[in-house]
């Protein structure tokens, strides 16, 4: 089979379509013939050198995609050759194959494309962790999501107006439309707006219960001054840093909470998890319709180097996907 390979770290460039072996189910798991997967802000770290996989995960690049039940290994119920799949996966969904445990399997929803599926099961897995399981996010609620047009933050949206709370987005101003069609009820640019006061003036001063944020350090400060009383701070990225100063005594004024977590890391039991979760509570949005994969643009796999430049670019809108046929 093929698969992206990174010989050296460095730039989109030093991804290499190549022939690499095929995959073989261990106990437990499924092989999949692979028909897409989708880039995550992971990839390009890994590409870099910077985000190695966890011991056992493939060397290839791809934490989600979805395609077709090839083989299936031994003591696996409930999966059967030929059925259509999505995945939530450690590594290796940029290939022409790829082992899963069953655990992280799930069913293409109905009336989604099986392609189109491959911009789910990392998102939703993400976004349901996080929001849902640890932040307790409730109607008539506030979410304040970072980086509404990506692909986290396109689900984060449709996923917090589904459950009955008000959404702010922060985006590029030029984001802004789409992200309102997605059910933001506000959008901040920015770089031009304060969001701490776009929150404030949106929730007449109370502030945000739950905020998910992918940038880190350079919006700690910020992002508890948004917070309203009781309010949920959940961490999902670095993009603005490592390291900050945290100001406990304005975090205990509101009795808030600051969590940070990494769904790629996590044992495959927590993971499989995390799948029953999202095939219960999101699954159904899904087929429903209220919640849908939000797709920029699909590329072929062995242009996996431009999709990577598109992401870097912050030009997109949702999920970039790379798909095999």
């Amino acid at each position: 089979m093929r698969a992206i390979t990174i010989p050296e770290p460095g730039g989109p460039d030093a991804l290499v379509w190549a022939e690499v072996p095929d995959p073989e189910p261990g106990p437990g798991e499924v092989v999949l013939d692979v028909r897409a997967s989708a880039v995550n802000r992971a990839d390009l770290l890994q590409r870099q050198g910077l985000y190695p996989p966890p011991p056992g995960a493939p060397a290839y690049p791809g934490l989600e995609c979805s395609g077709v039940v090839g083989a299936v290994g031994a003591g696996v119920t409930g999966w059967e050759v030929g059925q259509e799949v999505c995945a939530l996966l450690a590594g290796g969904g940029y290939a022409e194959r790829v082992a899963v445990p069953a655990g992280q399997l799930l069913p293409v929803p109905a009336g989604v494309d099986v392609v189109d599926a491959a911009a789910l099961p990392e998102v939703a897995c993400t976004v349901w962790s996080n929001v849902v399981h640890l932040a307790r996010l409730a109607s008539g609620e506030t979410l304040l999501v970072h980086g509404g047009g990506s692909g986290i933050g396109t689900f984060a949206v449709q996923l917090g107006a589904a459950l009955g709370a008000t959404v702010v987005a922060t985006a590029r101003g030029v984001k802004h439309e789409r992200l309102r069609e997605l059910g933001a009820a506000h959008a901040v640019d920015y770089r031009e707006q304060d969001f701490v006061e776009e929150v404030r003036t949106v929730t007449g001063g109370r502030g945000a219960d739950v905020i998910l944020d992918i940038m880190g350090a350079s919006y700690l400060s910020r992002n508890v001054a948004a917070l309203a009383d009781g309010g949920r701070l959940v961490v999902i990225g670095m993009q603005g840093g490592r390291k900050a100063e945290l100001d406990l005594g304005a975090l205990l004024a509101k009795r808030g909470s600051v969590a940070a977590t990494a769904l790629r890391s996590r044992p495959a039991e927590q993971k499989a998890e995390i799948v029953r979760g999202v095939r219960e509570q999101v699954w159904p949005l899904v087929e429903a319709g209220r919640v849908r994969p939000i797709v920029d643009r699909r590329l072929p796999m062995s242009e996996a180097a431009e999709a990577h430049r598109l992401v870097e670019s912050n030009d997109h809108v949702g999920k970039v996907l790379l798909t095999t046929g």
